[in-house]
């Protein structure tokens, strides 16, 4: 282990006058209300994962003066530099935390010039090169006891779960074993210490005196066996680092679920982790648990069943991680739906009753909203029939559940009606080519390649993803990026490939032959999209295409003299399929773009756009120097509210770079 410390005695004095200055407040009970007292104290500004703050300094009149306050650059962490850098910092008392670079360091930072003020590395040699997690991590978690002992906590490439003294960096000695949690041990089941297919690239979450971590694979989309890893999440002391609870997202028999995993197939399946962010209310005492797909993405012949807890939402008592309800959003999964958001917690009223509500953003593109108590639909959620599919030896399940409400807020499958229309000539060729693909309404089952002379099923396969949404206490309104991207099911049998019966051709990302149209995408625009979604009606307020359009299509040759309208982009660095964070303050919806493009100050890069709230009409915009890759955060010192947000590019190590006004 190493620690490394950048202090002089001049950083040591900024960061004491910080903390003097800074604006001092107790956590909150409250999970739902937004970041409190200008700070932004967890990943998502709240245990609730609102990413609200009430600030409203920076607002429509002055959002596009802002200035960059300072800039923080990953390359001085590392020679590889960071180009998918997802980090969103917290800022504590002056300090902002947040984990960087291709080792994962954990930095703090001063809230007013972004200095350095300590970092901390753990060495961790081979287990972290063969990591299926290696990228610079979502963030840190955060606990204190109100009396001066102020804890940071980070999951490490390696996963281990390292805490440290939140003033310089150095490790807790009484936590863990010097600071340390190795998370591939006390996890009931054997892994391997170096090699073991599991990690965590995620922030974790402390309410109470528990920090709940996750657990993620590599993808499986064409996994080598059916045989792997479970992805069990386990609540572990903030004080001690002791383990209080797993919970067993694959259940061992006796336990509830077991019976949903025929033939015994729950003793060697894996995977069902949880890979993206997680909610807590402190006031229940409730963890809501977003869970993955089981091993395979596509294909699930060898675990017949529904396979609890697969793709569910699962709430669990925070203390004791005995489960109190849940809900699972695919029977027996085959699509690679896997939750993968923070659910979020909502204080609303429906037709006159109040409800603690929860509502969980999902890669179908519905939102499912549950009373957070009971688990009870707040709308009705209908089982309806779905196609069964062909594939020799896999099992389906007849009915999947479909929320009443709200509306879908992005194209669910493939139909005709979304391919290119800028032209007749586009549309008749986009027409075509759709010929060699199964298409088909939300759950078409993928096929085997060739069958019917098709290359395989055609569909959306991301609507919301791991940046989640934004929920505005105020107005009770939740605001949603989602994109438009494709996937071909293409299912082959590769006894070479894997031990399963089927596994995707390229990784489920083989577009086969035509996948564009003149060099122009097959489906039409949006391309990106923030959605608003009111949760007193369930209904969809307003929907705006979210970034500029591309420059590959704005200057595009059969196009020239048409009247493009704004077509959205999709999220992160390179048009990746993270998606894009949003931040929600007293009067705006802030978002930035993925990918980059010239922007109209005749720079390469992505614009940060701010929204009216109310109606989603643009009020401001300025520039950053690559694609939002880490959802924006806020907070105030010294009576100026700063803007922070995490950026990247293919040629840009990735930043985190602070606005505020001039």
């Amino acid at each position: 282990m190493q620690r490394i410390g950048y202090r002089t005695g001049r950083r040591l004095a900024t960061f004491a006058s910080l903390l003097t200055v800074a604006l001092v407040a107790g956590p909150s009970l409250v999970a739902q209300q937004g970041a409190k007292n200008g700070e932004w104290r967890s990943w998502a500004g709240d245990t609730g994962s609102t990413r609200y703050s009430p600030l409203d300094q920076v607002n429509a009149a002055n959002f596009s003066t802002l200035e960059v306050a300072w800039r923080f650059t990953t390359d001085i962490l590392g020679p590889r530099p960071d180009f998918n850098l997802q980090a969103t910092p917290l800022m504590i008392n002056g300090v902002l935390y947040f984990t960087a670079g291709e080792h994962r360091d954990a930095v703090a930072v001063s809230a007013a010039t972004g200095e350095l003020l300590w970092m901390h590395r753990l060495e961790e040699g081979r287990r972290a090169q063969t990591s299926a997690r290696r990228m610079s991590g979502r963030g840190v978690g955060y606990w204190t006891d109100g009396r001066g002992d102020d804890r940071v906590f980070y999951v490490t490439s390696g996963y281990q779960l390292v805490g440290l003294n939140a003033k310089n960096g150095v490790p807790l000695a009484d936590f863990g074993v010097n600071g340390i949690v190795d998370l591939r041990k006390d996890n009931d089941q054997t892994l391997d210490i170096e090699t073991a297919d599991i990690g965590w690239n995620g922030a974790p979450i402390v309410a109470r005196n528990t920090i709940v971590i996750g657990a993620a694979h590599r993808a499986g989309s064409a996994p080598r066996s059916k045989e792997a890893p479970k992805g069990y999440i386990r609540g572990f002391d903030a004080k001690t680092g002791k383990r209080k609870w797993i919970f067993h997202t694959i259940p061992r028999p006796g336990e509830f679920g077991n019976d949903t995993w025929l033939n015994d197939s729950w003793a060697y399946t894996g995977h069902t982790g949880l890979w993206s962010q997680m909610s807590i209310d402190e006031e229940l005492g409730i963890a809501y648990l977003p869970i993955e797909i089981p091993t395979g993405d596509y294909f699930g012949g060898h675990r017949p069943g529904n396979n609890l807890f697969a793709e569910s939402l699962v709430a669990l008592d925070l203390e004791t991680g005995q489960r109190k309800w849940h809900f699972q959003f695919v029977h027996h999964p085959i699509w690679d739906y896997d939750v993968p958001s923070a659910p979020i917690l909502a204080d609303i009223e429906v037709n006159g009753r109040k409800i603690k509500a929860v509502a969980q953003p999902t890669k179908q593109g519905f939102l499912y909203v549950f009373d957070r108590v009971t688990g009870e639909p707040v709308w009705p959620i209908e089982e309806r029939p779905v196609e069964k599919g062909t594939l020799p030896t896999e099992t389906y399940s007849p009915t999947q559940p479909f929320p009443t409400k709200p509306p879908a807020f992005e194209r669910q499958g493939f139909i005709e009606d979304y391919v290119i229309d800028f032209t007749p000539e586009l549309k008749a060729e986009g027409l075509k080519i759709l010929q060699q693909y199964k298409l088909g309404p939300l759950f078409t089952p993928p096929i085997a390649r060739g069958e019917g002379g098709k290359i395989g099923t055609l569909y959306i396969p991301n609507g919301a993803n791991w940046p989640g949404g934004s929920f505005d206490p105020e107005t009770g309104m939740i605001y949603v990026y989602s994109h438009s991207l494709l996937r071909v099911l293409s299912m082959v049998n590769d006894a070479k490939r894997s031990d399963m019966n089927y596994v995707s051709v390229g990784g489920g990302d083989d577009g086969g032959p035509g996948l564009t149209v003149q060099g122009l995408p097959i489906i039409k625009p949006p391309y990106g999209r923030i959605t608003a979604i009111d949760l007193k009606k369930g209904d969809i307020a307003w929907q705006i295409a979210h970034g500029e359009t591309p420059d590959t299509i704005k200057n595009h040759p059969l196009l020239k003299g048409l009247n493009l309208p704004r077509t959205g982009r999709s999220g992160g660095a390179g048009g990746s399929s993270g998606g894009i964070g949003i931040l929600t303050t007293k009067t705006l919806v802030i978002s930035g773009e993925g990918g980059t493009n010239t922007t109209p100050n005749g720079q390469r890069g992505a614009m940060l756009r701010a929204y009216n709230k109310a109606t989603g009409s643009e009020v401001g915009a300025v520039y950053m120097p690559g694609a939002q890759t880490g959802s924006p955060m806020t907070y105030m010192l010294d009576g100026k509210q700063y803007i922070v947000v995490s950026v990247s590019a293919q040629v840009l190590p990735g930043e985190v770079i602070a606005y505020k006004l001039p």
